[in-house]
């Protein structure tokens, strides 16, 4: 009776171990994936955290750029310019009087070719603008004559006539503003073989002027 006893207890205990071995087994795998799941959830919130971080760095760096051009006096403007607005001049002063009636002038000649010559005309479309705002030019047809015109100013300035170098020549024209890579943007003739107001590399351009 008693061996009956204990072989009965003992089949009882090894089910009772089979059972919780196998939950154990079921439990398992289970837990890592849960485990798995909220590593998961853990790594992409940091990756959405990183990038919301990139993303207002890159703002804040833009906002304070542009903060700092137009506490320098430049406001921008679009790489595309549009010469019927002047945002790039609304924070520059000309210093000097007549700046702003020399592209006023200039800009009446938007698309054309009023010194009806068919090359080499920048200097003589710039000396057509300045007689026509009361100003004496340099009656020569060379855009190097300008560097030693009116009075020497150290950067652009909104009327300022611009003088710079280029293959096959000089070239001459006027400053209207600023983009928004800091280059000055200025208004010449024989440019494209019409009178166009466009971006200029700064280090293209060796001297700036205003007439007296």
């Amino acid at each position: 009776m008693f061996e009956l006893f204990a072989s009965r207890l003992s089949r009882c205990v090894i089910a009772l171990v089979l059972f919780f071995a196998a939950m154990a087994a079921f439990s398992s795998p289970a837990a890592a994936r849960s485990h798995r799941h909220s590593a998961e959830r853990h790594a992409y919130a940091h990756h959405a955290r990183y990038h919301h971080y990139r993303h207002s760095s890159r703002s804040s760096r833009f906002e304070r750029s542009a903060a700092q051009l137009q506490a320098g006096g430049f406001s921008n403007t679009q790489a595309s310019y549009d010469p019927n607005t002047n945002a790039g001049a609304a924070g520059m002063s000309s210093g000097f009087g007549g700046g702003s009636g020399l592209v006023s002038e200039a800009r009446r000649y938007l698309g054309g070719n009023p010194t009806g010559r068919g090359s080499l005309w920048c200097a003589r479309f710039m000396n057509l603008v300045l007689q026509h705002t009361g100003h004496q030019g340099t009656g020569s047809d060379m855009a190097s004559s300008f560097a030693h015109y009116g009075t020497r100013v150290s950067g652009p300035q909104v009327g300022a006539i611009a003088v710079m170098g280029r293959r096959g020549g000089g070239h001459v024209g006027i400053i209207t503003g600023i983009d928004a890579q800091g280059n000055p943007i200025m208004i010449s003739g024989n440019n494209g073989n019409r009178v166009r107001e466009a971006p200029i590399s700064r280090g293209r351009i060796y001297a700036y002027v205003m007439p007296n």
